[in-house]
């Protein structure tokens, strides 16, 4: 009978179908759950082609898209149909099966398993490879980009005579294809192996033959692709040699070839091609032989070979031949090495100058009088005062400023800058509303003349204020684009926002054009879900006109505009045109250039600043790289996010490449208007990979550089204890030979493991100068003490170990500030502003400079006269570091006495006219600081003028007294 029961327990229950209502249901919830990831995934798309399109770079998002989905397209397709059609083909040739042996019974079971879904396996085995396969492929944009674009260098490298696009553009796109050849090889022999096995064409342990001949010949040719593939590894790697990295203890990083490499592993590779090449013929022959006797035996002779010619030999070369005689025999290729090095980084017209470092000048006052005019002396450090900045002019806790504040020019003169940006830390109260629709955005640019304090140690500033006033003409003050702004807001909508509070509250609405538009639900939607915040989509606060502005840092935004450039650490701000741009400098670089040595950006670039502040870090799209022009100027609009690009290394074949595959998002060079040129400097970032490659690459000739013996190092940051390297720093200056100041970026160096001064590096950088980048390099020819030297000196004067005894009874703390070095008549003037800051204080002022002159007339032991003061201040310090008193006004109540045989005093007119130019200063003094004070430039500058010359007159009529006896 049959079975009705349920079993032991009774009558088993009957389920019924879900109803018609259920099931409906149920498809409803799934295609709705369907929709929702699907809509998930599209959101972080759609949203992204939003944002493009409001930056006006579309073209850049379309470009980067269409160029990755076709590639995921082509070479996914490719790797699932050369696995697809040898798994079907290796299922064609199977031999009629019989089972014959315990291992092929086992097979039966997996054969008969798999039979009725054996078209599906096939599917999901070609779609997996080829998923996984088009992903890598996709992510090789830039590379293919890159080799379909490619613009000729117009330079060949010195072994091959190829140029040098060949190694920066296309060879990478080779080994790309070689890579992609040797994996789909790889995993078609795996699967067409495998298949076999299932199906009975190869045999492990049955009787018989291993394997059947349809199997065989089919096998031979996958092996005989491989190998072919690998004929063109051998001959590739023949120029890749001269790009490959290697240690070489002369110079530790070395590309390029060296002896071994031309004269061993070159022919080695050349022989390995051919080797490889006869033996992939061998295996095609399997086809008609049926055997795999030759292709084995040939496989074996090219293993063989590739130890013996590959490895062994050049062992014994570098053995027998090199070391014996190392430097002879590499000085060809050190040659080839220095030349490539100096031009990929644009140091080969860098000539270093020798400079004794022993004063030229011996008349004291004379040098006073020069240091007066070397430099404008930087006794604002950017890297300190940003806490006093935040002191007197944050205003309100919801602005700050950043931790280092930058360097520009206003006026000709070298002035400290720093933007009020929002704070959403100091919101008052934190909500949603307050923190994304009423704080959105910092007000006003603030800023101090760089070259003097007031009376207290504080900046004096020319743009001050809530408003900001002062010297600038209007410009927009509101901030919504800065680098502390790295959250988003939602402006310009039905929510006011909080302009300022100065006597009251004032409002504001976003008038700007920039942002993505929320009026519609589906963008609301889509950002509800990109930024997971579904208040997005239903809060009351959105409306017609609503905008929502996010990517606000500067380097950000232009790093997204421009994937292809790698972003200066350091952007900074000036007012242009009535509106605050943040300028970014831009580079385009490769790993690509033949015989350069490479640098690592991110280690290369690190320096006491940078160290623990990421805002300052360079962004890099490929770390290490042996090429770097900086080819890009960006700016940023601070109130409407607008993002420009200028070409600014018109010839640099890597930015013509990138222009041709990005076409129209790079503006020209004639595009940079007068005013935002005044503006542009030469990048930190460049300049400390230059100065890093300089340390070696300054030696041009091979035997001494192989030597070693001139080899110089990047100083550590005297005035911090953290060991890293001294930042370079921007200061107007003259170098020896100049007749003015000129703006620039400047740095030291001492030897390897010394710490005297080897060398000093300056670079005009002023994008104004006709000079503009011109590297200027002193080799100091003599024992002049270094940075650590002098900081060491300082410290141990007397006079600092009181001033410091009183800042620890007053509960302070001493900052030093940026030791600038300038070169003064053969020697060096080292200038360095203290700073003291209460442990209850909020904020340092400057207390003391501290002036050090320094010449090989007087070494660093050497203690017979004092070279290193410490002071009140600049003027008082340049007196005492040179031995010269100021002009002091005799003091009528007490005449000096007249001694015997001692000349008349001086006639009465010489006094008079001392007395009157000393008045005339205080009068244009006190003018000075009351226009000062009113924000009236034009009169500032005149009473400097009246100053300078009343001063002027009082050195004459002081030299008159002086020389007719009376001056003492």
């Amino acid at each position: 009978m049959p079975d009705r029961g349920g079993g032991p327990s009774g009558p088993r229950m009957r389920v019924g179908r879900p109803s018609r209502r259920a099931r409906t249901l149920l498809m409803t919830l799934g295609v709705l759950a369907v929709l929702a990831m699907a809509f998930v995934m599209f959101a972080g798309f759609w949203t992204d082609w939003l944002w493009y399109r409001s930056v006006h770079y579309s073209s850049v998002f379309t470009t980067t898209l269409w160029t990755k989905i076709g590639l995921f397209a082509v070479f996914g397709l490719l790797m699932g149909l050369a696995v697809g059609f040898n798994i079907w083909l290796a299922h064609r040739l199977r031999p009629p099966l019989s089972a014959m042996s315990l291992e092929q019974q086992s097979l039966d079971r997996y054969r008969m398993g798999l039979a009725p879904f054996k078209k599906w396996v096939l599917l999901a085995v070609t779609a997996l490879v080829a998923l996984i396969a088009g992903a890598s492929a996709s992510g090789q944009w830039r590379t293919w980009l890159m080799w379909i674009n490619g613009v000729k260098f117009g330079q060949k490298d010195p072994q091959f005579g190829l140029d040098v696009s060949f190694y920066a553009f296309d060879l990478p796109w080779y080994r790309f294809l070689l890579a992609f050849g040797f994996a789909a090889a790889v995993l078609s022999l795996i699967a067409a192996a495998l298949t076999h096995y299932l199906y009975g064409g190869l045999r492990v342990t049955s009787p018989g033959a291993r394997a059947t001949a349809a199997a065989t010949g089919h096998l031979s040719v996958l092996l005989g692709v491989f190998v072919s593939l690998k004929a063109v590894a051998y001959w590739l790697d023949r120029y890749g040699l001269a790009v490959k990295s290697s240690d070489f203890k002369a110079t530790g990083n070395w590309t390029g070839l060296r002896y071994v490499d031309a004269n061993a592993y070159l022919p080695a590779k050349t022989i390995l091609f051919c080797i490889a090449a006869i033996c992939a013929v061998l295996f095609f022959a399997t086809l008609w032989r049926r055997t795999w006797q030759l292709p084995v035996i040939g496989f074996g002779l090219m293993v063989l070979s590739a130890v013996l010619i590959g490895g062994l030999y050049p062992a014994i070369v570098q053995k027998f031949q090199v070391q014996p005689n190392e430097q002879a025999k590499e000085a060809p290729y050190i040659r080839k090495n220095i030349d490539a090095t100096r031009k990929a980084y644009a140091i080969d017209g860098t000539k270093p100058e020798n400079y004794s470092g022993k004063s030229t000048v011996k008349n004291r006052d004379q040098l006073r009088t020069d240091a007066d005019t070397a430099a404008s002396y930087r006794l604002l450090d950017p890297n300190i005062v940003s806490p006093t900045f935040q002191q007197l002019e944050q205003k309100r806790k919801y602005y700050q400023f950043p931790t280092t504040l930058d360097v520009d020019r206003y006026q000709g003169k070298d002035t400290v800058i720093g933007l009020r940006e929002l704070n959403i830390r100091g919101i008052p109260k934190r909500n949603w509303i307050n923190d994304h629709f009423t704080y959105t955005h910092g007000y006003g640019a603030i800023m101090a003349t760089g070259t003097q304090t007031d009376a207290n140690g504080s900046p004096v500033f020319t743009e001050s204020g809530l408003p900001t006033t002062g010297q600038l003409p209007k410009y927009e003050q509101r901030i919504y684009y800065g680098e502390k702004t790295d959250q988003y807001s939602i402006v310009g909508g039905p929510q006011r926002e909080l302009d300022y509070e100065e006597n009251g509250e004032k409002t504001t609405s976003y008038t700007g054009k920039s942002g993505v538009s929320l009026s519609s639900a589906f963008n609301r939607a889509a950002y509800a879900v990109a930024f997971s915040e579904p208040q997005i989509l239903y809060s009351g606060a959105i409306g017609d006109g609503s905008r929502i502005l996010y990517n606000r840092t500067p380097k950000d935004r232009v790093e997204a505009v421009a994937p292809w450039l790698t972003i200066d650490g350091d952007a900074y701000p000036a007012v242009v045109g009535g509106r605050i741009q943040w300028i970014v400098d831009a580079y385009t670089t490769t790993n690509g250039y033949p015989y350069a040595s490479r640098t690592t950006l991110g280690d290369t670039t690190a320096d006491s600043l940078t160290v623990g502040n990421q805002q300052r870090t360079v962004v890099a799209q490929q770390n290490q790289v042996n090429y770097i022009r900086n080819s890009v100027k960006a700016t940023v609009d601070a109130f409407d996010g607008t993002v420009k690009l200028y070409q600014w290394d018109t010839q640099d074949p890597v930015l013509k490449t990138w222009m041709k595959a990005f076409p129209d998002t790079v503006q020209p060079k004639s595009a940079i208007k007068g005013d935002l040129l005044e503006h542009l400097r030469y990048p930190q970032d460049m300049f400390k990979v230059q100065r890093e490659l300089l340390t070696r690459y300054h030696v041009t000739d091979p035997a001494q550089f192989y030597s070693g013996s001139d080899a110089w190092q990047v100083p550590d940051d005297p005035t911090n204890k953290d060991g890293n390297a001294v930042p370079p720093y921007y200061l107007s200056m003259k170098m020896p030979g100049d007749t003015t100041q000129r703006f620039s970026l400047t740095t030291t160096f001492t030897p390897n493991g010394r710490p005297n001064l080897g060398g000093f590096m300056a670079v005009d950088a002023d994008a104004t100068s006709k000079e503009y980048g011109r590297l200027r390099l002193l080799r100091v020819t003599q024992d002049v003490p270094g940075p650590a030297q002098v900081q060491s000196k300082l410290n141990g004067l007397p006079s600092v170990a009181q001033f410091v005894r009183d800042l620890k009874g007053a509960d302070s703390d001493i900052q030093y500030g940026n030791l600038l070095t300038v070169p003064l008549d053969g020697g060096f003037l080292y200038v360095e502003p203290v700073y003291a800051q209460g442990r209850n204080a909020l904020y340092p002022l400057l207390k003391k400079v501290a002036v050090s002159y320094v010449d090989a007339d007087q070494p660093a032991g050497d203690t017979t006269k004092d070279t290193t003061v410490f002071e009140d201040n600049l003027t008082d310090a340049l007196n005492a570091v040179f031995g010269v008193e100021a002009p002091t006004q005799p003091t009528p109540e007490q005449p000096t006495p007249e001694e015997p045989g001692t000349t008349p005093p001086p006639p009465a007119s010489n006094d008079a006219a001392l007395k009157q130019a000393i008045a005339d200063a205080q009068k244009a003094y006190d003018a000075g600081e009351a226009a000062l004070q009113k924000g009236d430039w034009t009169a500032y500058g005149k009473a400097q003028e009246e100053l300078q010359a009343a001063l002027q007159k009082a050195a004459e009529a002081g030299a008159k007294l002086k020389s007719s006896g009376a001056g003492g």
